[in-house]
């Protein structure tokens, strides 16, 4: 069966409704969802989305959901970790792995058992991989711990071995006399005079002074006594960041009363806290007393520092060593596990997430259904031409499950507005988008969509017309063309995608541009000999004489070249391209509004023809219609010939309603009375636009309230429902008729609306034939700033006295690469993109406005098409 293209005007819409068994409730919708052409209504809008049958159901697969994503943010963050057994396959690259659509076009429907049996396996894999990942977290705690203990060891060792009686020492100097605050040098202005309320100084013991052990009477100990005993129960080890070891040696100090020996040693390598490297320091306190090693102890633990046992040396680094080594085994067993199982997920977690993300899609489809005591009643659109194949699909799906119950789909009549649906290709999709980035056509109304294919990349050459520019862009969009299958599989950035989705309109906008370039004769703002000129220059004259061509005949294509650099090129340029962006303008509207009249015939509305379109063409051509046709005709005439000055035509039409019947410069014999003529025309136009369509009205309100109706549009929408009864098939059952009403007809807001139309329209058929100017406008200030960039760079290259010299050709190379950077970035890019917003402004409201209503909804089926653009 041959599938209507759709473009001129939107595809057929036919109103259904489905009767689908309990029992067969999911299959038939995930059958519908593969098909992707039926658009359901929701027909528990009055419920909330708690008070729903199969609310149940979309917080399992939630749930499904939010596990996958934490199966695949574990393997994302091991597939970044540099450990010995690394997981190459990352989950998000969509070069390795199918997209979901296409996963999901390769899948059968999915049973429910097969579907139980895939949320098990999620259930069951994520609880490994994350055991497994917690198994790993704590073990490298503990590593880093160990590791950690292992360097503070070694350092304190060290540093005792360096510095042997040190502990000796230090105990006679902190039993025997207290320190002096005055031999550290610390700013006690830095430390917070909150700080000791932190910690608690009410010890007797050391604040009484009888028990003040720097005043105490104790017996003679020797050196070795007091190495020993001092290293082991008033020293305490341990470490801290780099950047807190000045801090706590400043508030040890202070709550210490200056009772200790503090001392320093940085840790040669980076210390792991949590995932992140971090310089750590060794730290060794000297004290005396249990109740200063408590406080030394707080004040290390709310700094996050760490202490560790008083070490015996070298029998506690071999202890930590073999410690160290038996946990890393364990931790490289734990990561070849993890691994394997992360290999399991990653190969199956591309189809675990379509298997969700469709389930969830259905469930959420099955809450817009009306729940019966035997089935679910759904409604919905579906285009015409494939309602045939929706039920055959849904007979055939029966029969092969072997079903004695199917579902029932029968045709509904109503005068429910159908959604707008135009079936577009790869190349009209661009176009169309332009259209529905303004308003989605209502519905049978003539699609504007097919008309931009051509006008919109023309407008934009009018005003982008440089046939150097149009080839740089047009190999642009030649370049999307030809990689357009590498680009649509990877994802590029917001921004390229925007352009790459426009392919086919910038491959359209450069071939548009090298053809109006060739008709000004510009390229890169240089002019191009192709043919013969049709002036003649003199060939005797003197520098800084002024001289005139003369003219020999007619340049064959475009404009001639031998007006590039003369002194009135940019008066004669003016007035040509001023007059040609009125011509097109005119040009455009004009088939808008014949657009309207295509519209009107569409709807049988002979009360917009009549009342509508005949006096606003009439309306449009004695003005605007009657200036096209002058500007041709002085475009025509050889006023040089018949020795006549051309007359203005601005100020003809300005007298043309001034001064009626006066014509000061002739254009043609009889002039002034045709103009006249053209002026009562325009002005009987406007009590036509604004009386005829609600008078009329307003009789057929009043014929169709003698027939029994209560309004036109109920009379119009039950003969509509009797004639389909009357011409329906076999297939086509009519089996109710509900929708929206009409609130009766209303005289005042006609003539509110018409009124408004009619200003409107008058008032806009001035300002948007002005609008065009803009044509002109922007194509003049791009020739002259391409000149301007082109005088102001290169041209400064070819001035040199020695052009084969190498400076020369490095001032060549120099400024080439200056021109063109700045002819791509500003030339190409900004003012290719305003003449494109440009070009959307005439479209969409010059234009767009003479036809296009743009009240319709977008037709939005039900498919799994796509849902890998859907949020996880």
């Amino acid at each position: 069966m041959t599938v209507e293209e759709a473009i001129f005007r939107s595809a057929d819409m036919t109103y259904v409704q489905l009767y689908i068994p309990l029992e067969l409730s999911r299959e038939v919708v995930c059958l519908l969802g593969n098909l992707g052409n039926v658009m359901f209504r929701d027909l528990n809008a009055d419920l909330s989305a708690f008070q729903r049958g199969y609310v149940s159901q979309l917080r399992k697969f939630d749930d499904m959901e939010r596990l996958s994503a934490n199966m695949e943010r574990i393997a994302q963050k091991y597939s970044r970790e540099t450990w010995k057994y690394t997981v190459h396959s990352d989950v998000d690259n969509s070069t390795q792995h199918p997209s979901l659509s296409m996963l999901l076009a390769t899948m059968q429907t999915h049973s429910v058992d097969t579907v139980s049996d895939i949320t098990s396996e999620i259930v069951e894999f994520e609880a490994r991989v994350r055991q497994l990942d917690d198994s790993l977290k704590n073990l490298h705690s503990r590593l880093n711990q160990l590791i950690e203990h292992r360097q503070t060891a070694y350092e304190s060792h060290r540093y005792f071995e360096v510095n042997p009686g040190l502990a000796g020492r230090v105990a006679a100097d902190t039993r025997g006399s207290r320190l002096s605050g005055d031999d550290f040098l610390f700013d006690d202005d830095v430390i917070s005079e909150t700080l000791s309320d932190a910690f608690s100084f009410d010890d007797a013991g050391a604040n009484n002074e009888n028990n003040n052990p720097a005043n105490a009477r104790r017996p003679e100990l020797t050196s070795a006594d007091l190495e020993e005993g001092f290293r082991h129960q008033t020293t305490i080890v341990g470490s801290i960041e780099r950047t807190k070891v000045e801090i706590l040696n400043r508030i040890l100090f202070r709550i210490l009363r200056g009772n200790l020996f503090f001392h320093n040693i940085p840790i040669r390598e980076p210390l792991l806290v949590g995932e992140e490297p971090v310089d750590k320091d060794c730290f060794i306190v000297f004290t005396h007393g249990e109740v200063l090693l408590k406080k030394v102890r707080k004040v290390v633990e709310s700094l996050n520092g760490k202490i560790f046992p008083s070490s015996e040396g070298s029998s506690t680094i071999q202890s930590l060593n073999a410690q160290i080594t038996d946990l890393q085994q364990i931790c490289q067993t734990t990561e070849q596990t993890l691994y394997t199982e992360l290999l399991i997920v990653t190969d199956q977690l591309p189809m675990w997430k379509a298997v969700v993300r469709r389930e969830k899609l259905i469930y959420a489809t099955l809450n817009l259904f009306r729940e019966e005591s035997q089935g679910l009643v759904a409604e919905g659109w579906i285009p015409s031409t494939e309602l045939v194949a929706v039920s055959t699909s849904l007979k055939d799906h029966s029969e092969s499950i072997g079903s004695e119950n199917t579902a029932v789909v029968s045709v509904i009549i109503t005068n429910r507005k159908p959604p707008t649906y135009h079936r577009t290709n790869k190349f009209t999709q661009s176009f169309q988008a332009i259209v529905d980035a303004y308003g989605v056509a209502t519905y049978k109304e003539v699609n504007p969509g097919l008309a931009t294919i051509v006008t919109f990349p023309f407008m934009f050459a009018i005003m982008f017309g440089d046939t150097g520019h149009g080839t740089l862009l047009f190999m642009i969009g030649l370049y999307l063309v030809l990689n357009e299958r590498d680009f649509s599989r990877t994802k590029n950035g917001e921004i390229f995608d925007m352009a790459f989705s426009g392919r086919y309109v910038i491959l359209l906008m450069g071939l548009f541009s090298i053809y109006t370039g060739l008709l000004y004769n510009d390229i890169f703002s240089l002019s191009m000999t192709f043919f013969k000129s049709g002036w003649k220059w003199p060939s005797d004259f003197k520098i800084g004489d002024a001289i005139e061509a003369t003219k020999t005949g007619t340049y064959p294509f475009g404009i001639d070249f031998a007006w590039h650099g003369t002194e009135n090129n940019l008066i004669f340029t003016n007035s040509y391209k001023m007059k040609l962006s009125v011509l097109m303008g005119f040009i455009h509207m004009t088939y808008s509004l014949l657009f309207s009249l295509v519209n009107y015939r569409f709807f049988h509305s002979k009360v917009d023809i009549i009342g509508n379109f005949i006096p606003g063409f009439i309306f449009m051509q004695s003005i605007f219609g009657y200036l096209t046709w002058a500007i041709i005709y002085k475009w025509s005439k050889d006023w040089v010939k018949d020795e006549k000055v051309a007359p203005g035509l601005l100020n003809m039409l300005i007298n043309m309603f001034l001064a009626p019947g006066v014509v000061d410069e002739p254009l043609f014999r009889g002039q002034g009375f045709v103009q006249v003529v053209f002026l009562l025309a325009a002005l009987v136009c406007v009590p036509w636009l604004l009386l005829y369509k609600p008078l009329a009205l307003r009789a057929q309100n009043k014929r169709a309230l003698s027939q029994g109706y209560q309004s036109v549009d109920e009379q119009a929408v039950t003969e509509s429902i009797l004639e389909h009864q009357e011409n329906a098939g076999d297939g086509v059952v009519v089996t109710d008729y509900h929708g929206e009403h009409s609130s009766g007809f209303d005289f005042g807001d006609v003539v509110i609306h018409q009124v408004i139309h009619t200003i409107e329209f008058c008032l806009n058929s001035i300002s948007h034939t002005a609008s065009y100017l803009r044509l002109w406008a922007l194509s003049l200030a791009h020739a002259q700033l391409s000149s301007v960039l082109w005088s102001m760079t290169i041209a400064n290259a070819f001035s040199s006295d020695k052009p084969g010299s190498p400076l020369a050709v490095a001032k060549v190379v120099l400024l080439f690469g200056m021109w063109f950077v700045l002819t791509v970035c500003i030339l190409v890019m900004m003012e290719g993109t305003s003449a494109m917003l440009h070009s959307l402004r005439l479209h969409w409201v010059e234009a767009m406005s003479k036809f296009f209503e743009g009240e319709g909804y977008p037709y939005e089926p039900f498919t799994f098409k796509h849902l890998d653009q859907l949020e996880t």
